[in-house]
């Protein structure tokens, strides 16, 4: 007869992480690792399920995650532990092959400012990768290979003309969007310019409503997004979010404006 394993007290998961218990309630209040409860104790006892969650938690933190998409992630029907812990090796490489190139620039440009190196122009930008999209492999965790595959394939087939129309028009709407940020995201004013979004993103790659509004969340609650957004007017990615949110709850889709 097999017994239980005993589990981890939140102190005992204290130690062995150097997460706080403050940090580790938190995700039990949030779902994202839920530790089991003593029955005679009512205490938390993490099991190795929990271990595994908490474990991933980190090391999507680390990758600069937020806290609500990375529940989306752990409870996605589909999700892979075994894959996504292969993305995240690729992420993390990727993170420290940049930042072991951008320390190696930093300490030629110190040796310069000494005086005692002069650096050539191709050493000033190294570590400093402009030329990919460096949130690709990122991508892929969160929304899976199909769809980034599918807006890769679609951005490829246009030509630089295209490509520079479509940045154009994203500005444009985004102004659009900026100038009207104050009003009620609801309105149908504000539903028929983030339909517009709609449009355009679904020019780019296949985002369903829920999609839809899933991105419109990280607009907020990732700080990369807001203050790209926001430099065309603060607030505007709350109101955008706000938005997308209401144009997926009203049921709306391209073809029924």
């Amino acid at each position: 007869m097999s017994t239980k394993e005993p589990g981890l007290t939140i102190q005992e998961v204290v130690r062995l992480t150097g997460l706080t218990s403050r940090t580790l309630r938190w995700y039990d209040e949030l779902g994202l690792v839920v530790p089991e409860r003593d029955s005679r104790s009512d205490y938390r006892r993490y099991r190795s399920g929990q271990l595994k969650d908490l474990q991933q938690v980190i090391f999507l933190r680390e990758l600069d995650f937020p806290l609500a998409q990375i529940k989306r992630i752990l409870t996605d029907p589909g999700f892979n532990r075994r894959k996504a812990l292969e993305q995240q090796v690729e992420l993390l490489t990727e993170k420290r092959r940049r930042m072991d190139e951008m320390l190696e620039t930093i300490a030629l440009a110190l040796s310069e400012e000494r005086g005692e190196y002069t650096m050539k122009d191709t050493e000033r930008f190294q570590g400093f990768a402009f030329s990919h999209n460096p949130h690709e492999k990122e991508a892929r965790l969160r929304w899976g290979d199909e769809a980034v595959d599918t807006a890769n394939e679609r951005l490829g087939s246009m030509d630089e003309q295209q490509k520079v129309g479509m940045s154009e028009s994203m500005k444009t709407l985004f102004t659009k969007l900026a100038a009207i940020r104050h009003m009620d995201p609801t309105s149908m004013l504000a539903q028929q310019a983030i339909g517009r979004w709609y449009e355009l993103l679904n020019t780019m790659g296949t985002y369903t409503p829920e999609m839809f509004a899933n991105l419109g969340r990280m607009y907020v609650e990732d700080q990369r997004f807001t203050q790209n957004i926001d430099s065309y007017g603060a607030g505007l990615a709350r109101f955008m979010c706000d938005a997308m949110v209401a144009f997926r709850d009203s049921g709306k889709s391209s073809s029924e404006e």
